[in-house]
C-alpha cells in the first residue's frame, strides 16, 4: 500500500488523519469478524452431536447471523449520520468481544445462538463504517490500494476460517475457535480506542420509525425467506418460505416509495441516479452470488463427492482464498493505475470459464483439477469485486458516502442468501433427478454421483449468473473523481 503514515483527505477540510493506525485496527477487527463467520460452518456436524440437535436446527447458527446483518446493515447509513466514528467502532468491537466470549463459554445450543447474535451486530456496525472511513481519509487517487487491503481481509479470513477450525477440531473443543479470536478482537479495541479518529460528519438526521420497520421486513424477510429455502423436504413450496418473501418484497417496495418521497431518507436511493454506481452495485451482487454459492457447493462436493473430510476439504480450497486475499491489493494498486474496465472484463471472463469446467466435474475428478481451479476461480473474483465496488462509490458525492456504503453492504447480505439458497435447490433437484435414473435410489454407493450431478447443475446457475455480469461489465467506465 502507497499510503503514507499521514495524509491528507480532501473531503474533510483538509484535516490530517493518520491513516495507517486507522487502517490497521480496522484490518485486525474485520479480519477477525469475518474469519469468525465461516470458522464455525465446519464444526456444525460437530455441534449437532454435541447439542444433540438436527442439521435444519443448527443451520440457525449461520441464517441468525445473516438475519442479523440483513436487519441491521440497512441501518448502519443513519447510524453512520448519528455517531462519531469512535463511537461505532468501539461499539462494534464491543459488541464481537462479547459474544466471542459468551461463544466460547456457551453451555447449550441456545446461549450460543444468542452469541452468534452479538457477533453479528458487531460485524452489522463494523463492515460499512470501515468503507465509509477509508472513503474519508483516502484521497481517490489512492483508495484502490486502500480497498485493496480491505479486500485480503474479507476474501482471506474467510478462506482460511474452515481450515483453522478443522485444525482445532482435530485436537481441541470447538469452543477454541472463540478463545483463539478472542485475543484478537480485545488488541483491535485497544487499536481503536488509541488510534481512531472522528472522520464523519455527525449530522442527527431525522429517524423515521416507518423505514425502519419496513427495512428490517424487507430485508429480513428476504434473507429468511430465501435461507430457509434449504431447511425442510417442502423447499420453495413451503408456506413459511413463500410468505417471509412476499412480505420482504412487499415492504421493499414500500420502503423504496417512501425513501424516493423524503427529503432526509433513511438511505438515499438516489444514488442509483449515478450509473457507474448503479453498476457496481449489480456486479458486486452478482459475484457475492457466484462466490457464496461456489463454496457452499465446493465443500459438499468435496465431502460427498469425493468423500474427503472436513479438514482435506479446508485444505484444498485455502490455497484460492490465500492467493485471492494476496492479489486483493494488487488489484487495488492496478485499479488505481489503469480503471475499472481491463481488470473487471477478463476477470469475468475467468469466473466463467471456471465455473464451466465446474459444471462438468465428476467423482473421478482430480484434486489437483479442483485446487486449480479454486484457484482461477478466486483470481477472477479478485479481479472484479474491489475495482467495481471503488469505481463505484468513487462515482458519489460525500454526502452520499453513508447510503453507497449501506447499500453496497445491504445487497451482498441479501445476494448471499439468495446464492445460497437457489444453489441448494437446484442441487438438491438434479440430485433427485439423478436417483430417480438409477435401479435402487436407496443404494448407498449412489449418493456420490447423485450429489456431483446436483453441484454440476448448481455451477450451472453460476455460469448464468456469470454471463450476466460479463455483459453489464462491457458498460464500465473510469470514473473521474472531481469531489
Amino acid at each position: 500500500m502507497n499510503a503514507t503514515a499521514s495524509v491528507s483527505a480532501p473531503q474533510s477540510a483538509d484535516k490530517e488523519y493518520k491513516v495507517v493506525p486507522i487502517l490497521v485496527a480496522f484490518l485486525i477487527s474485520g479480519f477477525i469478524g469475518l474469519f469468525s463467520e465461516t470458522a464455525l460452518n465446519i464444526a456444525l456436524s460437530e455441534l449437532i452431536q454435541v447439542f444433540n440437535t438436527n442439521a435444519a436446527t443448527v443451520q440457525w447458527l449461520t441464517t441468525g447471523y445473516l438475519l442479523t446483518l440483513g436487519i441491521l446493515v440497512p441501518i448502519s447509513g443513519l447510524l453512520l449520520q448519528w455517531f462519531t466514528t469512535r463511537q461505532l467502532f468501539i461499539t462494534s468491537l464491543c459488541l464481537s468481544i462479547i459474544g466471542t466470549l459468551i461463544a466460547a463459554m456457551a453451555p447449550s445450543f441456545e446461549i450460543l445462538m444468542v452469541a452468534r447474535v452479538f457477533q453479528a451486530m458487531g460485524t452489522a456496525l463494523l463492515l460499512p463504517l470501515m468503507f465509509n472511513t477509508i472513503l474519508l481519509i483516502f484521497p481517490p487517487e489512492k483508495r484502490g490500494g486502500a480497498m485493496g487491503m480491505i479486500g485480503l481481509v474479507i476474501m482471506f479470513a474467510p478462506a482460511v476460517g474452515p481450515t483453522f477450525s478443522g485444525l482445532v477440531l482435530e485436537n481441541l473443543s470447538w469452543h477454541w475457535i472463540f478463545w483463539m479470536s478472542l485475543p484478537f478482537l480485545v488488541i483491535g479495541l485497544l487499536a481503536g480506542v488509541f488510534y481512531m479518529e472522528n472522520v464523519s460528519e455527525v449530522t442527527k438526521p431525522k429517524i423515521d420509525i416507518l423505514s425502519v420497520v419496513l427495512s428490517t421486513l424487507g430485508f429480513g424477510g428476504v434473507v429468511f425467506g430465501f435461507s430457509s429455502a434449504g431447511e425442510g423436504p417442502e423447499g420453495w413450496s413451503s408456506p413459511k418460505v413463500i410468505i417471509f418473501i412476499l412480505v420482504g418484497i412487499v415492504s421493499l417496495v414500500l420502503f423504496c416509495l417512501r425513501q424516493l418521497k423524503m427529503e432526509q431518507p433513511m438511505i438515499n436511493l438516489r444514488a442509483f441516479r449515478y450509473p457507474m454506481f448503479t453498476i457496481g452495485v449489480v456486479l458486486v451482487f452478482i459475484c457475492m452470488m457466484v462466490i457464496l454459492s461456489s463454496m457452499l457447493l465446493l465443500p459438499l462436493y468435496l465431502q460427498g463427492g469425493m468423500v474427503l473430510s472436513a479438514f482435506v476439504a479446508g485444505l484444498i480450497l485455502l490455497p484460492g482464498g490465500v492467493i485471492n486475499g494476496l492479489l486483493s491489493p494488487v488489484m487495488g494498486r492496478l485499479f488505481d493505475k489503469y480503471g475499472p474496465k481491463w481488470l473487471v472484463i477478463p476477470g469475468l471472463v475467468i469466473v466463467a470459464v471456471v465455473l464451466w469446467f465446474l459444471s462438468g466435474v465428476t467423482t473421478a475428478s482430480t484434486i489437483t483439477l479442483i485446487v486449480t481451479l479454486h484457484i482461477f476461480l478466486m483470481i477472477g473474483i479478485a479481479m472484479v469485486m474491489m475495482p467495481a465496488q471503488t469505481n463505484g462509490l468513487n462515482e458519489l458525492p460525500k454526502q452520499y458516502y453513508p447510503d453507497g456504503t449501506a447499500i453496497m453492504n445491504t445487497l451482498q447480505q441479501v445476494a448471499g442468501a439468495i446464492g445460497t439458497a437457489v444453489a441448494v435447490s437446484i442441487m438438491s433437484a438434479g440430485q433427485q433427478d439423478y436417483l430417480g435414473t438409477v435401479e435402487d435410489p436407496a443404494d448407498p454407493i449412489n449418493i456420490p454421483a447423485s450429489l456431483t450431478a446436483g453441484i454440476q447443475d448448481g455451477f450451472i446457475f453460476a455460469l448464468i449468473a456469470a454471463g450476466i455480469a460479463l455483459i453489464i461489465a462491457f458498460f464500465i467506465k473510469r470514473v473521474r473523481v472531481e469531489h
